[in-house]
């Protein structure tokens, strides 16, 4: 990995900052247009074309599902169970959280007027990962969130195999969460099909999930047409360490995220360059004794960097500058610095909690926030999938006629005054 002195953080952050190509946009848009135009016969033609696989119906059937069942251990089943109810569990919390309303006696009047709720979105198309490895927890961290929402229709999309099959665990797992709908199609084509919808494949209200560049790509340019919840990969990996660390768990940690692909986004801010040292020294000597070697090689040398900064300050407004996926910190007032972070979308604190841990376990959700999203929202939640519900009824003609007076002066100001006739011509 590179070894950076920090000396402007503006700069830097440009420097460093993965950029998406135009050609590979260009390809996306593309894909997108000839989908929406030629549905089905599109998304078979691109599942051959990137997937190697020959799809004659889109669709998972019943008899595809029994037999994954049978290609996966009782052991895998329960491990999917278990990550299921600890994500459900916590999701529960956030749905049921309720929040305390503040009494203005000026509002008095209006109390009863204003009914919200939170209430399900209809349809929700999840994308899961596949390809260069197998995701069966992105399939638990998507659907759980929407079925505790309540969402009716959820439809699960996931790229194939050269045999156009799903990978067996990750359909167990999407059967066992409660999809509603499953389909053999991944990519730029997936998301396409989610958007405008197919003869085999209605289209959503919102897409989420985490995916690889094309992906992210392709929901980015649909989201004129329909919801997203965010840009969620490449995966991102940040640590701040500091001397008081075992600079061995900085490496796995790097080489746990850098084994998804070769266009994750990984590095280290520490103000100890024997720190920065010793890590690339211990990368270098593990590197081609793990599995995966070549992917995160690739991956590192592209995109990885060690940042040596100055001083601690320098080090928390960088990192809320790169507002990484996951950030990890790990120095001997990581809670004191953890305060100081206002941009990241998992914050994990000390030398026992690697992402690697929070991508399975402990409940909370690995599809998360990349590409500077973590600047503006946090990680995929029930939230995501409900919306608020607005109703207004007005009682009596007294319970307005207090503040007429105030209605005519804000009309009158933006000088549309057929707003307060409809208004006076009621309570007047």
């Amino acid at each position: 990995m590179k070894i950076l002195e920090v000396k402007n953080i503006d700069r830097l952050v440009e420097k460093v900052l993965p950029k998406t190509p135009q050609k590979n946009k260009r390809i996306v848009e593309s894909i997108l247009a000839d989908v929406q135009k030629n549905g089905d016969r599109a998304v078979k033609k691109y599942e051959k074309k990137f997937d190697k696989a020959s799809i004659n119906s889109l669709r998972v059937t019943e008899s595809e599902i029994g037999q994954a069942y049978e290609e996966v251990s009782d052991n895998q089943i329960e491990a999917i169970h278990k990550m299921a109810i600890f994500v459900t569990a916590r999701e529960e919390i956030l749905k049921d959280i309720k929040i305390p309303q503040k009494k203005y006696e000026d509002l008095a009047s209006f109390e009863k007027m204003v009914y919200r709720k939170f209430v399900p979105i209809p349809s929700v198309g999840c994308y899961v990962p596949g390809g260069l490895a197998r995701y069966p927890s992105s399939a638990v961290m998507s659907i759980v969130p929407a079925k505790v929402a309540g969402v009716k229709r959820v439809v699960v999309v996931s790229p194939p195999n050269q045999n156009g099959k799903i990978d067996p665990l990750t359909l167990v797992a999407c059967y066992m969460c409660g999809a509603n709908e499953i389909y053999k199609i991944g990519g730029a084509q997936a998301i396409g099909a989610l958007a405008y919808g197919t003869k085999s494949i209605k289209k959503v209200n919102k897409i989420v999930g985490p995916g690889g560049s094309f992906v992210s790509i392709a929901k980015a340019l649909v989201c004129d047409t329909v919801s997203i919840d965010m840009i969620a990969g490449p995966t991102e990996l940040g640590i701040i360490a500091d001397t008081s660390v075992d600079p061995n768990l900085i490496v796995n940690d790097l080489f746990s995220q850098a084994e998804h692909s070769k266009d994750t986004f990984c590095f280290v801010i520490t103000t100890s360059r024997k720190l920065a040292e010793k890590i690339n020294k211990i990368m270098n000597e593990k590197i081609s004794q793990v599995s995966r070697s070549s992917i995160i090689k690739k991956s590192l040398s592209k995109n990885g960097f060690i940042a040596v900064c100055k001083k601690e300050s320098d080090m928390i407004t960088l990192a809320n500058e790169l507002a990484p996926e996951h950030l990890q910190i790990m120095t001997r007032t990581s809670k004191k610095l953890a305060a100081k972070i206002d941009n990241a979308g998992l914050i994990l604190l000390g030398k026992r909690t690697p992402s690697a841990f929070t991508d399975y376990l402990l409940g909370t959700n690995h599809i998360l926030p990349t590409s500077g999203f973590a600047k503006v929202r946090g990680g995929l939640s029930v939230l995501d999938f409900m919306k608020l519900k607005t109703e207004v009824r007005i009682p009596s003609d007294d319970s307005v006629r207090n503040v007429s007076s105030i209605m005519k002066e804000l009309t009158d100001a933006e000088q549309l005054p057929n707003h307060y006739e409809a208004i006076r011509s009621r309570f007047e």
